[in-house]
């Protein structure tokens, strides 16, 4: 059995780490390079660092602040924010990035994937899809969740699988920094869709919404975390203590 992963995700804004509610409300946390070190050393099995504002403005990523939290890490680093090219794959992975996250560059140019895939593999190529309920229906959202494409989700990021990407981080943007749980329905429907791991962000609030993701959908393989272990109310072993004790396999 594979071991379920505990992932924080730095959301970088002007080169500082920011977090908010539903997308909105961002405030300043801390700085991208002392929690990447903070969370490589505290036993975390991933980190994502997303540049959340660089698609909306039109830029490329910071690559300055990327590549110093990227020597501070010692354990895959996942970036996304303002991909829209191979060129900007080639540049975040020369950074120090391991895998690279498109979203918004995607829904403009669907064949980045599959030539992202061809290039430097599916297991390099990650999905990220911004979903809001709209009239009920699971909607893509583009722009950091400004823009509604208007995209049914599951069939979306079927699409981009099947295309080449190696992994899907699903964002519920109605669960997000609410702290209320993972958006249970949403990750159902995705996780049973396609067969790439499926990475749970939105929602997670307490020790115990981990415990409930895993043991309530088995096929998702790991979930974010953001608010609740940057401002130290747990900690990545507080989450796999728990794991271990529900007979959730993790890494220690």
């Amino acid at each position: 059995m594979i071991t379920k992963r505990i992932i924080p995700c730095l959301d970088v804004r002007n080169g500082r780490v920011v977090k908010g509610v539903n997308f909105e409300g961002l405030s300043d946390v801390s700085s991208p390079v002392e929690l990447a070190r903070y969370y490589s050393a505290s036993g975390a099995d991933e980190l994502v660092f997303y540049d959340i504002t660089a698609s909306a403005e039109g830029r490329r990523l910071f690559a300055d602040v990327l590549t110093e939290a990227a020597s501070q890490v010692f354990i895959p680093l996942t970036v996304g924010g303002g991909i829209n090219s191979l060129e900007d794959f080639d540049r975040v992975l020369k950074c120090g990035a391991d895998k690279v996250s498109v979203n918004s560059g995607a829904l403009r140019d669907p064949s980045l994937i599959e030539r992202a895939a061809k290039r430097y593999g599916s297991q390099c190529v990650v999905i990220s899809a911004d979903v809001k309920r709209v009239n009920g229906v699971f909607t893509v959202f583009a722009r950091g969740g400004r823009d509604n494409t208007g995209l049914e989700a599951v069939g979306w990021i079927r699409r981009c699988v099947e295309s080449g990407a190696g992994e899907v981080v699903l964002n519920s943007i109605d669960t997000d920094g609410v702290r209320g749980g993972f958006d249970l329905e949403m990750l159902r429907a995705v996780s049973e869709a396609v067969s790439v791991p499926v990475i749970a962000s939105g929602g997670a609030g307490s020790v115990q919404d981990f415990v409930t993701l895993f043991k309530t959908l088995p096929r998702v393989d790991a979930g974010l975390a953001a608010s609740i272990l940057h401002f130290g109310e747990v900690t990545v072993a507080d989450i796999k203590k728990a794991l271990r004790a529900e007979g959730i396999l993790v890494r220690i």
